[in-house]
């Protein structure tokens, strides 16, 4: 029986069209069962759709208090009984109780290297700052924002005349490897998070994570 996860989105849903695709390519044993975005007009949902994936939009903007919006997002998950939450460009800061909700299950896409660089703007970031690379992480969710220990990573140089848009397209294309890579660990049972700390076939990850090879597997 395949793995129950839930993905959620706020824009164009590109990482979900990845797990999408690998899952159907039969490298990816997972079922998603639920697409979830607090932006109704999300191309995600689309994406999704033309899967057959049920899909939900619950905006953020209904509800008095992050609180009220981040109860009814649960339950808007639990109902489905996921093992794995997907958070693939999910743009809402989110409360300390979801967080510990779902803690050692669910799982976030961030462009940068971190703990280089938390929040936004990060490819003009690494650009302004001189970086000579720049990249992705994939990391378990904490209460912290963009905290949680990492798993995966994976670089690019940045090169004279690189643009913040440019490099956006090179760290995407490293996204839509890494991401399903991670989900494809955690749903095997490989990857866990054991007091705060990822672990990967048993072994404690480093800091930064593992960093991405062609031969991973």
């Amino acid at each position: 029986m395949s793995f129950p996860v839930v993905v959620l989105i706020s824009g164009s849903g590109s990482n979900l069209q990845a797990l999408i695709d690998q899952s159907l390519q039969g490298n990816l044993d997972i079922e998603i069962k639920a697409v979830i975005s607090n932006k109704a007009s999300a191309y995600g949902l689309e994406r999704a759709q033309k899967a057959g994936i049920p899909t939900h939009a619950l905006s953020h903007k209904d509800f008095e208090s992050r609180e009220a919006f981040d109860t009814e997002l649960a339950g808007l998950i639990d109902h489905y009984q996921p093992k794995l939450v997907v958070l693939a460009g999910f743009m809402r800061i989110l409360t300390e109780t979801f967080t510990r909700r779902y803690e050692g299950r669910m799982l976030n896409i961030h462009p940068s290297l971190l703990p280089k660089f938390k929040g936004l703007d990060t490819h003009q970031r690494a650009i302004d700052a001189n970086e000579a690379e720049h990249g992705v992480s994939v990391h378990f969710v904490t209460a912290e924002l963009d905290a949680g220990s990492v798993v995966l990573q994976a670089s690019t140089l940045i090169e004279a005349g690189d643009t913040a848009d440019k490099l956006a397209q090179k760290v995407h294309a490293l996204e839509h490897i890494i991401y399903p890579l991670s989900v494809k660990w955690f749903s095997c049972g490989r990857l866990e998070l054991k007091d705060g700390l990822a672990y990967l076939d048993g072994k404690p990850l480093p800091e930064t994570g593992m960093r991405y090879h062609p031969d991973l597997s």
